[in-house]
Order: C-alpha cells, then structure tokens, then sequence
C-alpha cells in the first residue's frame, strides 16, 4: 500500500506566525521539528494499518524543511521548489492514499496564517463556487489520478474547508483557530499521537474513502489583490478575466485545470512580490 504526503507548515500546532516557518528567522528550526514529528506520526500511524511505501512532497516556502534522514518508514523525499505539479507533484496513480500534513486553511478564511498559495496575490479563489484553500485546489490533480484523500490535518477551519470537496476525510484537528494569528493548540506530543491515530484510522478504512467530489468540467474561479494581476493572469491560454480582479478557468481535464491554476500562481508572483 503506496501513501503520498503533501507536508506544508502552518497548520503545525503551535504556528501562529510567519517567523515560526520561514527559514531563516531565530524560531525556524524549533518548528520544524514539530513539523516532522507529525509527518512521522502520520506515517507511523499509516504503518501500523499495513501501509509499506511512502512519498513525502515537501510543500512548504522553498520546500526543503524536513531531514530526509529522520522519516519515518524508509520514506523518499521530494523536495526542491520547481516542480511542475506543485505541491502535489510525485502523485500518479499507483498510490492507494493522500495525506495533507499541517496544512492551513484559504485566503478568505480565519484559520491561522490563511493564504492561498500567494498572500501578497490572491484574495480568493472557488472550486465549481464553493471557496476552497489549497486542500480544495490540490484536490484536482487527487481526482485525475483516482486517489483519495483520507487526512488532512491542522486547525478546525482548515478541516471543515477540507471535507467540503472531500466528505468523509479523516481530520487531525492539532489546533483551534481563534485569530489570523492566534490559535489554542495542542500540546506536540498529544499533536502526535492524535495524527498518528487518526491516520492509523483513516487507511484502515480506505475502502469506504473515493477521489474528491469534484463535478467536471470545473471552473475555477479566483479573485485577485488588484486589476494588474487579474489582467496579467489572462496572457495565459484558457484563462478568461470575469471582473476587474477576478478571472475564471474551466477545463474537463482536472490536472491540466491545476496547472493553469499555477501558472497564474507563478505568473502574478512577480508583480505581486
């Protein structure tokens, strides 16, 4: 049984600011290893219900900031901040799960440090209407290869966002959203233990879990920070602008509606930053 890990940072419990998983900043390397303790505890729990390989997508900033040599499971790492598919890039069709680990919850919403992949760009983004973060958005390249997410784990917000797009997914809830920048969290151990339980429980009831709910042709829909972003986003092909900051993408093919999504992404950043 094949597990693929998509490993952001913010969702860890105890994160409530910027400087705490950015590196470079004093309180980086502390939370950090929070982070992989509970990429660990996710796979040790999905170890303990059978499963025998596992594929770690580091998806956070620059997307180096777990120690390949302290995983769990003999599992491989990808890392690295090119990469085509983003933060679900690795995944194909041979994996029988999907993790999201300390993820966080969209622009719009209030859980802790909230984005959509580019705060300084994107204020808002829908999935077929319904306000997704990342978990929503990721979802797309989880259905074109018929995988299903069965954990996600972070904040109270960020788990009801989830299940919106994947009704039935296991939650690991380390942390209550009280703030943008505040939240009650779980001590790191019983953090842990509640992701490697849940986790446990979620691969054991694999055969009840089925892809993201997810209707296509699908339209995504984001809103931007500013006309010139949402005017640069349409010199990308398929990409139609709908309002002053807002533009729209559709495409039956669900991977290809994410790459576009990215491209835009990519595309803003520079202006945006």
């Amino acid at each position: 049984m094949k597990v693929f890990i998509s490993s952001d940072m913010e969702g860890t419990a105890g994160v409530v600011d910027w400087g705490q998983c950015l590196l470079g900043e004093s309180e980086y390397e502390y939370y950090r290893t929070l982070l992989q303790d509970e990429v660990n505890a996710a796979i040790d729990g999905a170890l303990a219900a059978g499963a025998a390989e596992f594929l770690v997508n580091d998806s956070h900033s620059k997307m180096q900031n777990l120690r390949p040599s302290g995983l769990a499971g003999n599992a491989r790492y990808l890392s690295g901040r090119h990469k085509p598919l983003y933060m679900m890039q690795g995944l194909d069709s041979s994996f029988d799960a999907i993790f999201f680990v300390s993820y966080h919850g969209s622009m719009s919403s209030a859980s802790p440090l909230s984005h959509t992949y580019n705060p300084r760009a994107i204020a808002e983004v829908s999935l077929n209407g319904t306000v997704v973060g990342e978990s929503g958005i990721n979802s797309l390249v989880a259905l074109g290869h018929g995988v299903p997410i069965v954990l996600i784990t972070g904040d109270d917000v960020t788990a009801a966002e989830a299940a919106k797009i994947n009704p039935g997914v296991y939650a690991a809830v380390v942390k209550t959203a009280v703030s943008r920048f505040a939240a009650d969290s779980l001590h790191p151990a019983a953090a842990a233990e509640l992701i490697r339980t849940r986790a446990e429980a979620a691969v054991r009831d694999l055969s009840a879990a089925s892809p993201p709910q997810i209707t296509v042709p699908a339209t995504l829909t984001t809103t931007f920070r500013n006309a010139d972003l949402a005017e640069m986003a349409t010199w990308i092909t398929g990409v139609q602008q709908v309002g002053t900051t807002t533009v729209s993408i559709t495409d039956d093919d669900p991977i290809r509606l994410y790459r576009t999504f990215i491209n835009t992404v990519l595309l803003t950043r520079d202006i945006a930053e």
